[in-house]
């Protein structure tokens, strides 16, 4: 006789929000790079939009619903299409894309939202060759990002200095990445059908093992436990999931198919309550299965259906869930009709009650160490906070990135080189020397030296017209003398 495992999962149900409660009128991107197009905090929402002559994405505060206007502000920075956007775990008012123009930028959003165009990032990350599609923020350290590059790279920065500190080479185009729990390890999924763990401190490949049989990208994500999920396809075109030991690469703990259809697995995973979501580009469902240490280890719970298919979608981090309805997950669902459809997934409770077994303490926004203990081989777990009355955020101020200054960022000596010219080239100089040095209040495209050297001439004009002057005069005066001695 079979019984019904127990789970306080199991009636987890998802309601879609009314239609003015949600984002309309969206100019979602047409590219067809295997990416979510949507990052969601518990302030804003970002999506990825289509742009002529370079890319660009809008962001909205949660508040701002109904019809999004035409000329709605846009985050338009890039020279070429966006491809990922991540918001900063540890500051809802950054973040950070992706671009086919070999770039990343970190930007910075005010609290009331854009009121025009933002073109102008906090810092420019420059290192890939090509085109950069994937971004990961670190989960427990300020400042450090990983990204991934169609030029087979992975950079760790210091957001906060602009510099890669850590630079890996993969053998072929990476799909997917995550940290685990602490940031001591970093997964991916590559093109060459391979799941890497890597060192984050060191930048060294620690495991490498063959993942999915398919050809189509795959996904991966880091269980708090230290397993590893990842979704993919099989020979013959079947999607299915596996769960990992990350000590053992070799052969999956569980290995299932699911069905045969054709759109990427994208996987959305709540540590706190070991839930993980499944959701497919172009499917028009959302399944989600809890993990436990009993076997079969990944349990199917229920799945959402609706009848419009996901271009892409967003997922909200725990904080940001309202815990008095008994939330425990919402997503945003971009639909191809340019509709953000807000989606809350909520365990039926009949008490109002604050529930303890529901919302555990979860990470806060505020990181564990700093971007140099770091990349100094240091490690911590995230700082837990409790949801108890609703998550409130720290008061954070404006990112700043400071640049470290290195030998060729400073002028040269030049009085040797003054003392050894002749007396016409240091009289040159002078004048050359002082342009360098502006007064203040005076224009970026002043150009001083072509002003000193149209005073020189007019200079040199005068001085001919003065001695020209000078003769002049005394010719007239010789004249009146010699007509003063006839009379």
């Amino acid at each position: 006789m079979a019984f019904m495992r127990k789970s306080k999962f199991r009636h987890v149900f998802g309601k879609p929000e009314k239609r003015d409660q949600c984002y309309d009128g969206l100019r979602i991107t047409k590219t067809s790079w295997e990416s979510t197009y949507c990052a969601v905090n518990p302030k804003f929402v970002a999506i990825i939009t289509e742009a002529a002559g370079g890319g660009s994405f809008i962001v909205l505060p949660l508040a701002k619903v109904g019809r999004v206007p035409i000329d709605c502000p846009a985050v338009a920075g890039h020279k070429g299409a966006v491809l990922d956007v991540q918001w900063c775990p540890h500051n809802d008012n950054v973040v950070a894309s992706a671009s086919d123009d070999c770039t990343v930028k970190v930007w910075q959003i005010p609290d009331s939202g854009l009121v025009t165009n933002l073109s102008e990032p906090v810092v420019d990350l420059f290192a890939h060759q090509k085109r950069v599609g994937f971004i990961a923020w670190h989960p427990t350290a300020q400042n450090v990002l990983v990204s991934a590059g169609s030029d087979f790279k992975l950079f760790f920065w210091n957001v906060g200095t602009g510099e890669p500190i850590i630079e890996v080479e993969v053998p072929d185009q990476v799909w997917c990445m995550s940290f685990n729990y602490n940031g001591s390890r970093l997964a991916c999924t590559s093109k060459d059908k391979k799941l890497r763990i890597i060192n984050t401190h060191s930048g060294e490949i620690v495991k490498e093992e063959k993942c999915h049989e398919g050809a189509k990208p795959s996904q991966v994500v880091y269980l708090k436990d230290g397993n590893l999920l990842t979704t993919g396809f099989s020979k013959m075109s079947e999607r299915q999931y596996a769960l990992w030991d990350e000590k053992n690469l070799k052969k999956p703990i569980v290995l299932e198919e699911i069905d045969s259809s054709n759109g990427v697995l994208f996987i959305f995973y709540d540590p706190d309550t070991s839930m993980v979501y499944l959701a497919g580009k172009g499917d028009s469902l959302i399944r989600y299965y809890e993990i436990t240490d009993e076997a079969p280890f990944v349990h199917y719970l229920a799945l959402f259906q609706s009848n419009a298919p996901q271009r892409g979608i967003g997922f909200m981090p725990k904080r940001g869930l309202n815990v008095n309805s008994c939330e425990i997950a919402r997503f945003y669902k971009l639909h191809n009709n340019g509709l953000c459809e807000v989606i809350p997934f909520t365990v039926p409770r009949k008490s109002e009650l604050f529930q303890d077994d529901l919302y555990p303490d979860t990470a806060g926004d505020e990181p564990a160490i700093s971007a140099e203990d770091f990349f100094a081989g240091k490690d911590a777990t995230p700082i837990m906070v409790s949801l108890q009355g609703g998550f409130k955020s720290s008061h954070k101020e404006q990112l700043k990135v400071a640049r470290r200054s290195n030998v060729l960022d400073k002028m040269p000596n030049r009085s040797s080189t003054i003392q050894s010219n002749n007396t016409t080239g240091s009289a040159a100089a002078a004048p050359a020397a002082a342009a360098t040095a502006l007064p203040p209040g005076f224009p970026a495209d002043f150009n001083a030296e072509a002003l000193i050297a149209e005073m020189a001439d007019l200079k040199k004009k005068v001085f001919a017209q003065e001695k020209r002057i000078v003769h002049l005069e005394g010719r007239l005066a010789d004249k009146e003398t010699d007509e003063g001695d006839d009379e």
